[in-house]
């Protein structure tokens, strides 16, 4: 017996469930696409593996549907790997551990994946069932959408004869997407300096923690804290109280998530530690008022390491450090003019890591203008540039430009007021879809992104509705029987 049997939804928790036994964070995605392949040849299904892991499958149209157009359905194979702190769980090696509480599934302490393991779940669902009525479907499954779409970017479309093309990459039911944000992530290279760590000084260790995090796309609005940038203010503040030294700075794990956790590595003498823990607790509170209305239970604590600490940064490099985590964009930066309540752009300092050479710092940029989204990172450069650092574009993505007379998106909107009995919200999103990389790749291609409700994705909180799940896939094959034949 499965955790999800029962649930409805024909075999679509039965996939989702498998797809959580087997571990497939980004770069790590080897064993859910040979599981998929599998799957395919087990049905005699047309399948295409690259040497990337993204997998490709080709499914006839039923009867009365042979000849019909293709639609192309894709989601992504990856996921962000989150956890909380004290939670024992090798995201390469174990699997997610679930469980289904009143309408919701969550998992035990970490990131659950359904974004965009749903995805999988229903594409998996609609190519195992012969009894649906659809036109011929083409299924593209793409690996690292989470570290910046690489495996949308290696993709050949050689193969693929579909204009139609459905991303199940949303995450708010009843919301037909049409348009998206691009997207840059930048890194700035501080280079880490050190000196030996001044006699008579102790270490301790400075952390954040208990910040709600989320996607920093689409959760970005919410103008939660990011630990990364308080942990900045922390360090200034401090500076500007005692004289102490840092050894190191660490916070995040995915750029693209709103970083819920940071340490750092101080020293500073023993007599001064009273002062200290006196000052952390004052700034907990003032930013637990500032926070109120978004976070709930933030902590800045301080523990004595016992070990013995023998470099620190020079206080040059300490200095640079404090500045660029102050200064780095981060939040809202723009809203859109066009479209009420849209965020147009936007930047994340998602990680920040301490390596023997360098302190590195990770930022997602986001913005649905290209001249905006280059003034963010015009920015980034110069503050990188007076501090002495060095920077490095990644994955530079395209948006996906907002087409509201999309017939495809017609046809979504008709059947979902027939199906629900009300509108659906035909919007563009903040986040980054695969979909502006794909109409580069196929031209003249009609795309429509919709998805089921799912909160707190890209944190240990997230949590994918039972309810919306089944609605959205008794919608998703309604769309399709109503599909041209």
């Amino acid at each position: 017996m499965g955790k999800l049997d029962g649930l409805g939804g024909d075999k679509v928790f039965y996939f989702f469930e498998e797809i959580c036994k087997i571990p497939h964070g980004s770069e790590n995605e080897m064993a859910l696409s040979d599981y998929i392949v599998a799957f395919a040849k087990e049905r005699g299904l047309y399948c295409r593996q690259d040497a990337h892991y993204n997998v490709f499958i080709k499914k006839a149209g039923s009867k009365g549907y042979e000849n019909a157009a293709p639609i192309i359905l894709q989601g992504h194979i990856d996921m962000v790997c989150e956890k909380n702190a004290g939670t024992e769980l090798d995201f390469l090696t174990d699997p997610i551990e679930i469980y289904a509480e009143g309408d919701f599934i969550h998992a035990r302490g970490t990131t659950l994946g359904a974004d965009d393991g749903i995805a999988v779940a229903y594409i998996l669902a609609l190519l195992e069932d012969d009894t649906l009525a659809h036109p011929p479907i083409e299924a593209i499954f793409t690996v690292e959408e989470e570290i910046g779409m690489g495996g949308t970017r290696a993709f050949e479309t050689f193969d693929v004869e579909g204009k139609r093309f459905l991303n199940m990459d949303t995450e708010e039911e009843g919301v037909l997407l049409s348009g998206c944000a691009g997207g840059r992530r930048v890194r700035v290279y501080l280079p880490a300096e050190r000196s030996d760590s001044p006699v008579g000084k102790k270490a301790y260790q400075i952390s954040i923690r208990g910040l709600k995090g989320g996607h920093s796309g689409a959760d970005i609005h919410l103008q939660r804290a990011n630990a990364n940038r308080l942990m900045g203010r922390i360090l200034y503040m401090l500076k500007e109280a005692v004289d102490f030294s840092v050894a190191s700075v660490d916070g995040g794990n995915m750029d693209n998530a709103i970083c819920r956790e940071a340490g750092a590595t101080v020293l500073f003498a023993a007599e001064n530690e009273p002062t200290v823990r006196e000052l952390l607790g004052k700034w907990e509170k003032m930013i637990q008022e500032e926070y109120n209305s978004c976070e709930t239970s933030i902590t800045i604590t301080m523990e004595t390491l016992q070990e013995e600490v023998f470099k620190v940064l020079t206080e040059e490099t300490k200095n640079k450090l404090i500045h660029i985590l102050l200064l780095l964009p981060y939040g809202v930066q723009t809203m859109s003019m066009e479209m009420e309540g849209l965020v147009e752009s936007s930047s994340n300092i998602g990680i920040v890591k301490t390596t023997s050479e360098h302190i590195y710092f990770d930022n997602a940029v986001r913005s649905s203008v290209e001249s905006r989204k280059e003034l963010i990172c015009q920015k980034i450069y110069s503050i990188a540039s007076l501090c002495g650092a060095s920077v490095e574009d990644v994955n530079d993505y395209p948006g996906w430009k907002f087409n509201p007379n999309s017939p495809l998106l017609k046809l979504f909107a008709k059947t979902y007021g027939e199906f629900y009995g009300k509108e659906a919200e035909i919007s563009a999103i903040h986040a980054g879809l695969e979909c502006g990389l794909f109409s580069e790749k196929i031209l003249d291609l009609d795309m429509v992104s919709i998805g089921p409700e799912m909160h707190d994705v890209h944190t240990p909180d997230e949590r994918l509705s039972i309810s919306s799940t089944i609605r959205v896939w008794e919608f998703l094959k309604e769309v399709l029987k109503k599909m041209d034949h």
